[in-house]
């Protein structure tokens, strides 16, 4: 296809000015027939030279690409795929795309496709361009309970930068692809289906420049007795050794710190440390490396269930490499310690709680998903004394995962 940077095309209009473009003709008039700007993903092919080092022995590069054409039928701009994930066919670009369009409706926005959104480019480098208030994300993403669901990682990036995320997944319940939503940092309108193999339509109206999460600065919240404790202990615990059973701390202010067993469980194809949750309240801290997560956490009734506060601090390398940082309260799959990392859906205990940690990174993302895979909006989210945290109260079903998925770049 032509690059829409060099050759301004109304495919519609001019459907015979280049071969092999039947697709984007039908895409072109039906932008035009919808008045609307539209979105598509689709393999494209660009041919090469031989003197080209990179070219592949058919002669042409295969890429995962999206269109984007204005509501006239115009070919906008394109975004080839950076990120591949098991994807023999296709080819990533030489240099990484960074694809931002204006609209007259709502104002600029960004794009990128399914694995791209765990790294840094070009998710991240777009979003440093502070007039992009949304993204539009194809993607084919098998869910990984019991952090990277589709639709927990699409709400997520929305919190995280405070943007509308657009999201398009393929419904292909027999490879565990489903899920799209579109979500804003408040609200989220989602679609999750392992039942049937019919799609559905997400229609939402949502703001052109959307509020942040409230609630997140230092001064809110601090009236409530659960938040006014987790401050406490924050001011109170400026130091504290990372004796993995026995927790030592220097300051004025003392809090018990529950012990519990420490075990390891893999969750993520990532060796997990965890602490068991016990009880109906209480206070609990476990360490990995660099990380030390911390768990404030109240129940109205403890079901007959196990759950588990884990960290895990390290270089993720199954399915791709990246550098991981992770505080997750996670409902386990049965009452042994092995189960907690395992893939369910279906959860009966409610929590009110503070998770937070000492993260090295910037770059936070809340995970908070219920029974029934049902997105929560977090009730705080934000930095408070350099940690993290995440705080939620009033579940309206039972917790699957509560976590804080931190991303480090640069150790990728």
């Amino acid at each position: 296809m032509p690059s829409p940077r060099l050759v301004r095309w109304n495919p519609c209009l001019e459907p015979h000015r280049f071969s092999d473009t039947e697709v984007l003709q039908r895409l072109s008039c039906m932008a035009v027939k919808g008045d609307m700007f539209l979105v598509a993903n689709l393999g494209t092919k660009q041919p090469c030279q031989s003197n080209d080092p990179g070219c592949p022995n058919d002669g042409r590069y295969q890429f995962n690409t999206n269109v984007v054409f204005s509501n006239n039928g115009t070919l906008v701009d394109r975004y080839r795929k950076h990120n591949l994930y098991f994807e023999g066919a296709f080819d990533a670009p030489l240099k990484v795309d960074h694809v931002i369009f204006d609209t007259p409706f709502a104002g600029r926005f960004g794009i990128f496709t399914c694995f791209d959104i765990l790294f840094f480019d070009p998710a991240i480098r777009l979003l440093r361009d502070s007039e992009v208030k949304h993204v539009v994300y194809p993607t084919a993403w098998m869910n990984q309970l019991p952090l990277l669901a589709a639709i927990q990682i699409q709400r997520a990036f929305a919190i995280a930068f405070g943007i509308n995320f657009l999201a398009a997944n393929i419904h292909h319940p027999s490879l565990g692809m489903t899920g799209s939503g579109i979500h804003s940092p408040l609200k989220s309108f989602w679609h999750h289906d392992m039942e049937t193999s019919r799609g559905h339509l997400i229609i939402a109206q949502v703001a052109k420049n959307p509020l942040g999460l409230t609630g997140t600065e230092n001064a809110t919240g601090k009236t409530d007795p659960s938040h006014s404790k987790f401050l406490e202990i924050l001011a109170g615990d400026p130091y504290c050794e990372k004796d993995a059973q026995e927790v030592h701390c220097d300051g004025a202010t003392k809090w018990n710190v529950n012990t519990p067993p420490i075990f390891h469980s893999e969750m993520m194809y990532d060796n997990f440390t965890l602490v068991p949750v016990w009880g109906k309240e209480g206070y609990l801290r476990v360490c990995a490396n660099d990380l030390c997560c911390y768990l404030l956490y109240q129940r109205p009734t403890v079901s007959k269930e196990l759950y588990a506060l884990g960290v895990f601090d390290g270089l993720h390398t199954v399915h791709g490499t990246y550098y991981v940082q992770a505080c997750a309260l996670v409902k386990c799959g049965g009452l042994g310690f092995d189960t907690c990392g395992q893939e369910i859906t279906e959860a009966t205990g409610r929590f009110e709680f503070h998770l937070w940690g000492n993260f090295s990174t910037s770059y936070i993302f809340p995970l908070l998903l219920t029974s029934g895979m049902t997105l929560e909006t977090p009730d705080q989210f934000g930095w408070e004394n350099d940690y993290s945290f995440l705080r939620k109260s009033g579940l309206s079903s039972g917790l699957v995962t509560a976590a804080l998925y931190g991303r480090l770049y640069e150790r990728d």
